[in-house]
């Protein structure tokens, strides 16, 4: 039988999706791997345990974090690997991932998941190395989210309208870029906002979470936030991914300027999750810095079109290796010259019908080897 790798970003993510899917595939045997916890088909069990399951081909479906692709895990017989959220992953992270297969002879099928590509990722869909599906239907009953710019001087609004959106039964996102003061962003630190603003708002149940706690406060934290026992969380990026609270109407994203089109949009993907009006706020500290970023993103909800602005903007990272942004030096074309690119893909189509293995094209079988000794696509 085959195995399946499920990799997400945090413990969180990968918890949500372990409690999710296990209900769903009650006949298979489904683990979790983080580095704090290791079960299979929720009873808990020792590390070394379950990596030898893994090896043993006992498990058909290990969710994860970054912990799956650790040394000291093997599969017999990985054929299919998912990437959540894999703007959060390296390149050679995601490449270790499709590695795993523990046949020589097979590469496992590869689905990589995220709301907004990056520009990489947009560039090898535009080359034609990747195949694309859009999902850009939203539930039934959600409103579109209202993101507005604000500024540290006019915080006010801000907090008014943080209590009457508690007022009114509902909870709110503070994200902040650091953890702890420092020169650079004396204000936007996650525990001086929250030393403020709960002197600022001394009725409203407000509470920090950050990436230095502990898995276990972090997780108690949750679900205090989940069950609604706390209405403000003032919180790092650890709240980007894999946070579903329907209640929540409101995310203010503090030092926005320090934040990347990917993350913004993630953060506001965090409210709006119901039929409720939701709101973004972003708030840089300094109203110059990143301002034609800013302006894209309170101009558009739709997260491919983020996508596209980005890949204008930073250009696609080298398409064949391991960096992410910055303008590629490209002799003939541009990312702009979209017919010229599908008219490329189209004749690269042609060709390989007629001689898959290019054996009559041995100048451009040639030119393609040399290629794959340093390509990674996805």
């Amino acid at each position: 039988k085959k195995q399946t790798a499920y990799m997400a970003p945090t413990e969180i993510l990968a918890s949500q999706h372990y409690m999710t899917i296990r209900t769903l595939l009650r006949s298979n045997a489904v683990a979790l791997l983080t580095s704090s916890r290791s079960e299979v088909n929720g009873a808990p069990c020792s590390r070394a345990e379950l990596q030898r399951q893994i090896a043993g081909n006992d498990i058909d479906l290990v969710i994860g974090t970054h912990a799956l692709i650790q040394e000291d895990v093997r599969f017999l017989d990985l054929a299919f690997a998912i990437v959540d959220e894999q703007h959060r992953f390296g390149v050679e992270q995601r490449k270790k991932l499709r590695a795993m297969s523990g046949n020589p002879e097979t590469l496992p099928h590869l689905l990589s998941m995220t709301a907004t590509p990056i520009p990489r990722t947009l560039a090898l869909t535009i080359f034609g190395d990747l195949d694309l599906s859009i999902l850009d239907e939203k539930p039934q009953n959600r409103t579109p989210i209202q993101t507005r710019r604000a500024s540290l001087t006019n915080l006010e609004s801000v907090f008014s309208h943080i209590q009457s959106e508690v007022q009114s039964g509902h909870q709110a996102f503070v994200v902040c870029p650091l953890i702890q003061e420092s020169d650079i962003l004396p204000r936007s630190s996650a525990e001086s906002v929250y030393a403020e603003w709960k002197q600022r708002m001394p009725n409203i149940r407000m509470e920090l979470l950050h990436g230095k706690m502990k898995t276990a406060d972090k997780e108690s934290t949750m679900q205090q936030f989940y069950g609604h026992n706390i209405d403000v969380l003032i919180a790092t990026a650890v709240i980007e991914v894999g946070v579903d609270v329907p209640n929540a109407t409101m995310m203010v994203i503090l030092g926005a300027e320090r934040f990347g089109l990917a993350q913004l949009h993630q953060f506001r993907g965090r409210v709006g999750r119901a039929e409720h009006a939701s709101y973004c706020y972003v708030i840089p500290d300094d109203d110059n810095s990143g301002r034609e970023r800013i302006d894209a993103f309170v101009a558009s909800n739709d997260g491919f079109q983020l996508a596209e602005f980005d890949l204008q903007s930073r250009g696609p990272g080298e398409v064949y290796g391991r960096r992410q942004s910055g303008i590629p030096n490209f002799n003939v074309a541009t990312l702009q010259d979209a017919h010229m690119i599908q008219r490329a893909q189209q004749l690269t189509r042609n060709i390989l019908e007629r001689d898959s293995t290019l054996t009559t094209f041995p100048i451009l079988q040639q030119r393609v080897h040399q290629f794959l000794e340093q390509l990674h696509l996805e």
